[in-house]
């Protein structure tokens, strides 16, 4: 079964630091790209990161400056480090694997993707 699980989320101050982990399982997903999206109280889901399978990245505007998307493709896991976080960052995060070979602007469509993970909660404090 082809299935990507997020881990790393929590609780953390304004300021904080947190990174997420997503593991992808049942596939090699190195010819995918790999983003991370989120959903906050009340919000629709937003594009936050991507990473292509040539390993060009692609941010909001939210997240430039202060989130890394990466990639290890030889342990089939993708990571986002999120520093300076804020309460606006809170929200469910979701890791989403695509096969399309799409121009990396078009990597903010969640139609595109072929699998979601369940969501790992992050929650900032203020």
């Amino acid at each position: 079964q082809v299935r990507l699980v997020e881990s790393g989320g929590g609780l953390v101050h304004t300021g904080g630091s947190l990174k997420l982990s997503c593991s992808g399982f049942g596939r090699p997903f190195d010819n995918y790209a790999m983003a991370w999206f989120r959903q906050g109280p009340g919000r629709d889901r937003e594009f936050v990161a991507a990473v292509s399978w040539n390993f060009v990245t692609y941010y909001s505007e939210s997240a430039k400056g202060r989130f890394t998307i990466s990639r290890d493709d030889n342990k089939n896991t993708y990571y986002l480090q999120m520093n300076n976080l804020n309460p606006e960052d809170t929200a469910v995060y979701y890791c989403a694997a695509n096969s399309d070979r799409v121009a990396t602007t078009e990597l903010t469509k969640d139609t595109l993707y072929d699998y979601w993970g369940q969501g790992t909660q992050v929650t900032v404090s203020s």
